[in-house]
């Protein structure tokens, strides 16, 4: 066969009219069509994490869909969700966000992107409260007696975090302005290593979620204080609230919601926000959740998205009284 330029030119035409019928056919297909992914800001093993894996687990099965989590952890959860912000906006990437979504705004100088104006919610998973634990060296049985150990040895007593800024951080800092005392903030690499200095008695104390405090706890070598909300925990009913001990203002919730790029269509973010709902209410979620203490809520869009405004001036303050900044 010989080939001209006319018929290249028609056998071009005839693959771009194939291209242009194959995306149409896409377009037309069912959302989801393909496996959607979950981004996780932070690294494998951690809170954030586990509530990731059984979100994507549920919502796989309601979509019909594998629901792939990747963790992309750094910069006090930023690079995981700017990535999701520059991804399409089609319902395929998603961001499990946390406090730090609400906390970075006012904590970091330079943002790389404006959670409100380049996220849009979809569900608030749920959330629970933040508990004090204490290595089993320390002397004091109670945060009364830990405050008052404080007042007498300043900057002797510490507490540690996965880093500065982070919410644990912000809430050693709550505690040391609300009671007044000096204690040393120890800022580490990741949660991880926090629990390791802890059980090692290398720092005192930490502030974290009461999943990682409950599990630590039940090993005997951590004592539980306080836990940061208005109620006692079901997972750890002998533990008085802060507001038992003297300090009722004082409440620190971790919390995990979903989010996606702002321009996502409102029918793919109603199509998520059933799914999501539907698969925290399964018996087998609420299995998972319930030994972590974990407060299932699945509010949508409008509810999660009032909340983190909320919870982005609540933060707001908390980072100007501590005077932290990240560049």
């Amino acid at each position: 066969m010989t080939f001209t330029s006319k018929n290249l030119l028609a056998g071009a035409a005839m693959l771009l009219a194939a291209l242009s019928v194959g995306a149409a056919r896409a377009a037309d297909a069912p959302y989801p069509a393909h496996p959607l992914t979950l981004v996780v800001p932070y690294a494998p093993g951690g809170g954030v994490d586990t509530v990731g894996r059984i979100v994507a687990q549920g919502l796989g099965k309601q979509l019909g869909q594998p629901v792939i989590v990747e963790n992309r952890a750094g910069a006090g959860s930023n690079i995981g969700s700017s990535f999701v912000v520059k991804s399409p906006a089609d319902g395929y990437t998603l961001l499990l966000a946390s406090p730090a979504t609400a906390v970075n705004v006012s904590l970091y100088k330079h943002m790389p992107f404006d959670p409100a104006r380049d996220l849009r919610p979809v569900t608030l998973v749920g959330m629970a409260p933040s508990v004090m634990i204490v290595n089993d060296k320390v002397p004091a049985k109670t945060l009364r007696e830990f405050i008052d150990l404080a007042r007498k040895q300043p900057g002797k007593l510490s507490f540690g975090s996965g880093g500065n800024g982070t919410s644990e951080h912000l809430a050693g800092e709550m505690l040391k302005s609300m009671a007044g005392v000096d204690i040393l903030h120890v800022p580490y690499r990741g949660g991880s290593t926090v629990i390791t200095d802890l059980l090692a008695g290398n720092i005192s104390a930490m502030i974290t979620n009461q999943i990682t405090a409950a599990s630590q706890v039940s090993g005997g070598k951590v004592r539980a204080l306080a836990v940061a909300d208005g109620k006692r925990s079901p997972v750890l009913p002998d533990v008085p609230t802060f507001a038992e001990e003297g300090y009722p203002d004082y409440r620190v919730s971790v919390w995990w919601g979903v989010m996606v790029p702002a321009a996502t269509p409102d029918a793919v973010v109603a199509k998520l926000n059933d799914a999501i709902r539907a698969a925290i209410a399964t018996p087998e979620a609420q299995q998972r959740f319930s030994p972590m203490g974990v407060d299932v809520l699945g509010q949508g869009p409008k509810e999660f998205g009032a909340f983190l405004a909320d919870e982005t001036i609540r933060w707001a303050k908390i980072v100007k009284t501590s005077a932290e900044q990240i560049d």
